[in-house]
């Protein structure tokens, strides 16, 4: 499906972060609407390279980009002179996707040299072609404040919301006031090539793979209570189009305004897999959990004409072909 109302064939698109979730999804959005614009892919990939807390430290994967016709290069945004592989490129528009993305990540230098000095570097990209720039923020920039989440009331509470809160300052900001950019601030967001995020991907594909496997979902204790404001990938997509036709800068929520619980994810997914396993439910570890997160979209709407078409059901009774496709591959160390 198309959204808005530019034409991006002839176009030079940057997506960078590309071979991760959301990057190979508007990879294939453009080569599947818009098969004469020009897609230039830039991600370090995955390593075997781990963070303090067991997770990987890049997600970017080749199997995400099967089928994928454009160019592809491999690259850290970190590093001037892998950036400089773009310099014969006139961009039109890019999508910034590229990031530490993983909340538990408390080395404060690593994830600002890559979350926010990169994005300096980014901005300059974009200037010099006069590209638009569309770059993902995060929900996280809310911290544990009260549901819902407005634009303007933020408490970042850990190193990845506070990088992302600074991007969206600088975005906002007088210096850049020129340049068009626009920040979007995801949600929970769940759906195809997903996958690869490992520990870090959503509850409907964790939940979905142990039903899967004929065990019982497990839960915290309390889930009927906890609620997320999920967001299916498509409406992610829509939004980073959407926002192509912003003639301002300007940070918007993208979720679908309506918080679901845990429990509502769990019960969807044994509705569409035909389960009735009772849910195990164990204590949360976590004393930081927020309980309830609900994004106020008004303002999306209003400036983007942003309107979700995936609800909770929708979207996972979308995405169930994908989620058994994977479980089928029995990968089970995901490499």
């Amino acid at each position: 499906m198309k959204y808005g109302n530019i034409d991006f064939n002839g176009k030079t698109i940057l997506i960078t972060g590309g071979g991760g979730f959301i990057g190979s999804n508007l990879a294939f959005y453009f080569q599947n609407n818009y098969p004469k614009s020009r897609v230039i892919l830039f991600d370090i990939f995955r390593s075997l390279k781990k963070f303090e807390n067991g997770n990987l430290q890049s997600f970017g994967h080749f199997d995400n980009l099967q089928g994928f016709s454009g160019e592809i290069f491999c690259g850290n945004i970190n590093s001037d002179s892998d950036l400089s592989k773009l310099e014969e490129y006139h961009f039109d528009y890019i999508f910034h996707q590229a990031a530490i993305s993983d909340t538990r990540v408390y080395d404060q230098e690593m994830v600002f040299r890559t979350n926010l000095n990169s994005f300096y570097a980014i901005i300059q990209i974009a200037k010099r072609c006069n590209a638009k720039l569309i770059y993902a923020s995060s929900a996280a920039t809310y911290g544990s404040l009260p549901s819902p989440q407005v634009i303007g009331v933020e408490r970042p509470e850990n190193p990845y919301a506070y990088s992302k809160f600074s991007m969206d300052r600088i975005a906002l900001s007088d210096k850049y006031s020129a340049q068009k950019i626009i920040g979007l601030r995801y949600f929970n967001v769940y759906g195809d090539r997903e996958f690869y995020k490992n520990k870090t991907s959503s509850m409907v594909i964790q939940l979905a793979h142990q039903i899967l496997k004929g065990e019982r979902p497990k839960l915290f204790e309390n889930s009927r209570d906890i609620y997320r404001d999920f967001i299916y990938i498509e409406d992610i997509i829509q939004s980073n189009i959407l926002a192509c036709e912003y003639d301002q800068n300007g940070v918007f929520n993208v979720g679908t305004g309506l918080a679901r619980s845990f429990q509502d994810i769990a019960d969807i997914l044994q509705k569409e897999l035909g389960t009735k396993y009772e849910t195990q439910y164990f204590p949360n570890p976590y004393s930081d959990y927020q309980s309830f997160t609900q994004a106020d979209i008004s303002l999306t709407k209003k400036y983007l004409n942003f309107e979700p078409r995936y609800s909770l059901e929708k979207g996972v009774k979308s995405y169930i072909p994908y989620i058994i496709k994977m479980f089928d591959r029995n990968l089970d160390d995901q490499n």
